[in-house]
């Protein structure tokens, strides 16, 4: 029997408890992970939201020797099946076919869950020689974009805080090393209510919200710096507005969202989308001003390559044979909002896959030898062993 059976066996059973964000019930999840943790005698603990919800659990591995700790995070939440039937099997069959194993949440992350919870117990077994801690954090909150088990992680006063964190998304030829941040709002824009067979001419709404959505795509972004490879980006996701065909609606809004730079950060990106306003406001009047709300804002980030964990993992990684490079992700992560707790991140070193939040989602096994290598080798050398 190959020597990760078990953590495919463990990942298995992971997806055939169905854990969609915001749809399926965390608890039978959960209960899996708990009772593998419990039958090895690894200390953990559910964490919870402000409000009560559970967001994740934590397992806790304390050394015999002071230092820092360290963390693993994996999330066992997971995107949406979308449309089943256009999947050519169950999303949550869980099966092995041809090397890959395939279900919602094989690999974005319930197999780096699995070996992550793997690690944390073979370590367990050698407490005693480790400097500092690992804390290994599997997330039920993450594809909601709330981030819930990180928040209650480092919002915890019984938690070590951790020296830094790998977070085990998938992708074999890259370790995530930084990303792209963020600035999110709302925009609100008004105008006068009525029927559209009215003899007014004032434009509504939504043809303000329109012009806005002109103004916003020709607004000039910088290009990519010296010191960070992308550039900023700003997309309009959303627009509601109106019901019907007979009524003018008297609000139309907008969702902005923004990915900042070092060189543009939230800071730049809200003043570009008041300046947008502003125009809007003075070429069009309205009898209320456009409204912004902002949502969400967060760094970015970039770790150094001599930086840990980054330098962990990558010297991990040319140790045991995967070719890797570092790479600044366009979308943003945990890594970003731990950038924003001063907390370095890696984020993303997994196996191969397809169909991620998609059709046919499935992870190559094939990887598995060498990504476990690597990330048992790296957390070797974190923790002085």
């Amino acid at each position: 029997m190959s020597p990760y059976a078990d953590v495919v066996a463990l990942a298995q059973q992971l997806i055939r408890r169905p854990s969609r964000a915001g749809i399926d019930d965390y608890g039978p999840v959960l209960a899996v992970l708990e009772d593998w943790l419990a039958e090895r005698e690894l200390p953990h603990r559910r964490l919870y939201e402000e409000q009560g919800g559970v967001v994740g659990l934590l397992v806790e591995v304390p050394g015999g020797r002071p230092g820092p700790w360290w963390a693993l995070d994996a999330c066992v939440d997971t995107a949406p099946y979308g449309d089943e039937g256009a999947w050519s099997f169950p999303p949550d069959c869980g099966e092995v076919a041809g090397g890959w194993l395939r279900g919602r949440g094989a690999a974005d992350s319930k197999l780096a869950a699995a070996m992550f919870c793997h690690l944390a117990a073979e370590l367990h077994g050698r407490s005693d020689a480790l400097r500092g801690g690992l804390a290994v954090l599997l997330d039920v909150d993450e594809h909601t974009g709330g981030f819930g088990g990180a928040r209650a992680y480092l919002a915890d006063p019984e938690a070590a805080r951790p020296a830094g964190v790998m977070i085990g998304y998938p992708g074999l030829d890259e370790v995530v090393v930084g990303g792209r941040g963020l600035w999110r709002a709302t925009v609100a824009v008004h105008a006068d209510s009525g029927h559209s067979g009215s003899r007014r001419t004032t434009p509504g709404a939504v043809s303000r919200a329109a012009e806005l959505v002109r103004l916003l795509d020709a607004a000039a972004l910088p290009p990519a710096g010296p010191d960070f490879p992308l550039p900023p980006k700003l997309t309009v996701t959303s627009c509601h507005g109106g019901q019907g065909f007979s009524v003018v609606p008297g609000v139309c809004e907008l969702g902005v969202d923004i990915r900042t730079t070092p060189g543009f950060d939230a800071h730049a990106a809200e003043r570009l989308v008041r300046e947008a306003v502003t125009e809007l406001d003075t070429r069009l009047p309205a009898p209320r001003p456009t409204r912004i709300t902002p949502v969400a804002s967060w760094p970015p980030y970039r770790l150094e390559k001599d930086q840990q964990p980054a330098a962990a993992l990558l010297d991990a990684a040319a140790a045991e044979g995967p070719t890797v490079r570092a790479k600044t992700a366009g979308p943003s992560n945990i890594g970003n909002l731990l950038a924003g707790e001063g907390i370095p991140a890696t984020a993303g070193f997994g196996v191969r896959y397809e169909g991620l939040h998609g059709v046919d989602e499935r992870a190559c096994l094939a990887d598995l030898p060498a990504v476990h290598a690597v990330y048992r080798r790296a957390v070797f050398t974190l923790l002085g062993l």
